[in-house]
C-alpha cells in the first residue's frame, strides 16, 4: 500500500520559512518522480515543484528563488524549503508521486497535505 504522509506545515508570518517534508513508503521511491501542489481556499490545486528521479528540478515561476525541492532517496523522503514566505503561500501543501514524461511528472499517487498559513 503505497503512503505519503507530509508534515512541517505551520503558521509563520510574511518574511519567514519553513521546510515541508513527505515521506513516502510502499513503492519503490527511487524510481518516482516527486512533485509538490498546493491549494489555497477556494481556488483550484496548482503544481509548486518536481524532482526527478535524477535530480532535475522545475518551479512554478511564483515560487522560483524562494523555493528549494530535494529528496533523500536514502530516507524516501521528499522535502520543500520555502523561503521569504509571503500570504499568497497560504494554501494545503501536498506531495505526490508518480513517472516522468514529456509534460511533466504524472501525479499518481497523494498525501493528505500539510496546512501552511502565512500573516503579513
Amino acid at each position: 500500500q503505497v503512503q505519503l504522509v507530509e508534515s512541517g506545515g505551520d503558521s509563520v508570518q510574511a518574511g519567514g520559512s519553513l521546510r515541508l517534508s513527505c515521506v513516502a513508503s510502499g513503492l519503490p521511491y527511487t524510481l518516482y518522480c516527486m512533485s509538490w501542489y498546493r491549494q489555497a481556499a477556494g481556488k483550484q490545486r496548482e503544481w509548486v515543484s518536481s524532482i526527478r528521479t535524477v535530480g532535475k528540478t522545475g518551479y512554478a515561476d511564483s515560487v522560483k528563488g524562494r523555493f528549494t525541492i530535494s529528496r533523500d532517496n536514502a530516507k524516501n523522503t521528499l522535502y520543500l524549503q520555502m523561503d521569504s514566505l509571503k500570504p499568497e503561500d497560504t494554501a494545503m501543501y501536498s506531495c505526490a508521486a508518480g513517472t516522468w514524461s514529456f509534460r511533466g511528472c504524472t501525479t499518481d499517487y497523494w498525501g493528505q497535505g500539510t496546512q501552511v498559513t502565512v500573516s503579513s
